[in-house]
């Protein structure tokens, strides 16, 4: 007679014998049984006592905006975030990788307290590629230099109806296929750093007296070449305590994975040095969640004394299980 331990051993050995041989006649016929990880660039909100100290905060749920948040076009994904502060209310502006058209278009989200966010629309549509919407304030009007690689040039937009509605206003430089482009006022003048290459491991430097041009090549420009660890820019360049500080992307060795920052040391028409800082690098990938993969972009604004937040954007993974048939 066969007591009831053995019968439970004999219907487990049916049971994973069952499986397995499932499991092979799957495999046979391409079915996957194990799933895939899919990964997506979201936006988050950090928040530390300075520009070059910023980390998740236990009061703020990243990410803040997804794909999922868009809500007037099919979205991929989000990235490249900017914020500016006006009348009380923070703007975001940032990537979205439009799935119907499979090109970047620039988005407008807002925040009361710039930790919690709401999708409001997209704000900027071209026949080309649109990403890095870099947005500043000069004289009381605020422009935008997107990343525009894909028209060969780079464009500057101005808000005529701010902040939903933008105009072209100029063409800053032309003749390549410029990623990540950054405009610094400093010490009278216009400084604008820019990656012409896919590769990622230049950076060059130009400088104008006036906005909207004409532009001179830095003698020293590239000022970086063949290092993509530090070279395409990861964020808005900005003074701090009297330093002019860079986010550089460290794309080594993968794209987006972590971002350093760097003092410029030196700046003038004739000559340019930078260092590392030692906080290096100051966003690095979580481990797990939302940013697990990678992070490359910080944009880091003072909302008090030794109070600041930063936008950020993070690569994550999801695992998906399910069988196809």
């Amino acid at each position: 007679m066969v007591n009831k331990k053995t019968a439970m051993v004999v219907a487990l050995v049916c049971l994973l014998g069952g499986f397995a041989s499932g499991l092979y006649s799957g495999i046979a016929r391409g079915i996957p049984f194990v799933g895939k990880t899919t990964t997506n660039f979201a936006i988050g909100i950090y928040r530390g006592d300075s520009p070059l100290d910023l980390a998740p905060s236990k009061s703020i749920r990243n990410p803040v905006l997804s794909a999922e948040d868009v809500s007037d076009i099919p979205a991929r994904f989000v990235a490249d975030p900017f914020m500016v502060q006006e009348n009380h209310t923070w703007y975001m502006f940032f990537e979205v990788m439009n799935a119907r058209t499979d090109q970047g278009d620039i988005g407008l989200a807002t925040s009361e307290d710039g930790l919690k966010w709401s999708y409001r629309q997209i704000v900027l549509d071209e026949p080309f590629h649109l990403s890095y919407p870099y947005v500043f304030k000069w004289e009381g009007e605020y422009y935008m230099i997107p990343e525009s690689g894909e028209a060969n040039s780079i464009r500057l937009y101005q808000a005529t109806g701010f902040p939903s509605e933008w105009s072209f206003v100029g063409t800053l430089l032309d003749g390549s296929h410029y990623l990540d482009s950054a405009i610094l006022r400093f010490d009278d003048r216009w400084w604008l750093f820019t990656t012409p290459t896919e590769r990622n491991d230049t950076l060059r430097l130009f400088y104008a007296d006036e906005l909207r041009g004409p532009w001179t090549e830095h003698p020293e420009s590239p000022i970086i070449e063949g290092n993509a660890n530090i070279a395409r820019l990861g964020g808005r360049v900005l003074v701090f305590d009297g330093r002019i500080i860079r986010y550089a992307q460290d794309d080594e060795p993968t794209y987006g994975n972590q971002v350093q920052a760097f003092e410029i040391t030196e700046l003038t028409t004739t000559s340019y040095r930078e260092k590392g800082v030692g906080e290096n690098p100051i966003l690095e990938p979580g481990g797990t969640g939302w940013n697990a993969r990678g992070m490359h972009h910080v944009d880091p604004h003072q909302i008090d004394e030794d109070k600041w937040i930063g936008s950020v954007d993070g690569r994550g993974e999801k695992l998906v299980f399910g069988l196809q048939y």
